[in-house]
């Protein structure tokens, strides 16, 4: 008696392979109808307007007549037979290397005096931040230009004279305005304290280390990414400061160009002389300067950033 038995079909060389499943309807036209808004504002808003600056920047243009090809020369001007253009980037350096060190220094004290406050951090935190909510705005540049002028608070309490008529003490005056505006990285640093596992503070305590060994070798590397956050953050934002500079300076960026600022320099050609080429020219060298410290500050990370989650720097 033969057994019934289910035939084995062999595919051969020339058969047809098997039908995939059909696949779901694609999403993708849904996904690009959502992302159509922001896509159009920045090709229109930001990436036409960069590429136009980058072809003024080869170009003799005031506004008013039609732009002319010069190539290179308004770079080469600008290196080569400005003084005032180095002036303004000799007056930038030194207000980063200012406002940003103490800014976030200070923003770290507080964060930390909060961090350890049982009653009214709530308060405090939003005392501390409400300079942060006003900004760089003329109005406020205006009122600590009063405060440092002839005759102002200063004048009153220290005898000084007026920091704003002053060489020495002009930009001294625009960066105390960024150093009291801290609460951005103050709000940042808080947040990054608080999480800080209270282990290693316990463990340190019973190791007998007291509050400053506990704050170089637990606090500073736990908070090294914050602090790195913070340092890059407001390093580009000094960079490009322009409205407390222009209000304390009247616009003009004295007493003798000492808060002459990149970005006040850069109006001033653009604006004010209708040396819209030039700058333009002034505008890319400073999106590359502010590439350069940007990537050198990643690069310096390494050796000092700590990140838990990794376990090395």
């Amino acid at each position: 008696m033969t057994t019934p038995h289910t035939p084995t079909t062999v595919r051969g060389e020339g058969a047809a392979p098997p039908a995939r499943p059909a696949r779901r309807p694609r999403r993708e036209g849904a996904a690009w109808v959502f992302l159509s808004p922001w896509v159009l504002g920045a090709c229109v808003l930001t990436l036409l307007p960069m590429a136009v600056s980058l072809y003024l920047s080869f170009t003799d243009y005031d506004l008013f007549d039609a732009p002319s090809w010069v190539g290179l020369r308004n770079y080469t001007q600008m290196f080569t037979e400005d003084p005032r253009y180095w002036r303004s980037v000799g007056a930038t350096l030194t207000y980063v290397a200012i406002a940003v060190p103490l800014q976030l220094a200070l923003a770290l004290v507080v964060a930390l005096a909060l961090k350890n406050m049982r009653h009214g951090k709530a308060f405090y935190r939003s005392a501390f931040y409400a300079p942060s909510l006003l900004g760089a705005s003329m109005s406020i540049a205006l009122v600590w230009r009063a405060i440092f002028n002839d005759g102002g608070t200063v004048d009153y309490l220290l005898g000084t004279g007026g920091w704003v008529n002053q060489p020495g003490w002009a930009l001294l005056a625009v960066a105390l305005l960024t150093v009291w505006q801290f609460g951005a990285p103050m709000v940042i640093f808080l947040a990054g304290l608080q999480q800080i596992p209270g282990e290693l503070y316990e463990a340190a305590e019973v190791d007998g280390a007291g509050r400053w060994r506990q704050f170089l070798s637990i606090t500073v590397p736990m908070l090294s990414p914050v602090i790195f956050f913070n340092l890059v953050l407001q390093t580009i934002q000094a960079f490009q400061v322009f409205t407390p500079a222009f209000a304390i300076s009247a616009g003009k960026g004295g007493p003798a160009d000492s808060t002459l600022f990149y970005t006040l320099y850069l109006y001033d050609r653009g604006f004010v002389a209708s040396h819209m080429g030039y700058a333009s020219a002034m505008a890319w060298v400073l999106l590359l300067a502010i590439g350069v410290v940007t990537a050198v500050l990643f690069r310096t990370s390494r050796s000092w950033v700590f990140y838990a989650s990794e376990g090395d720097r």
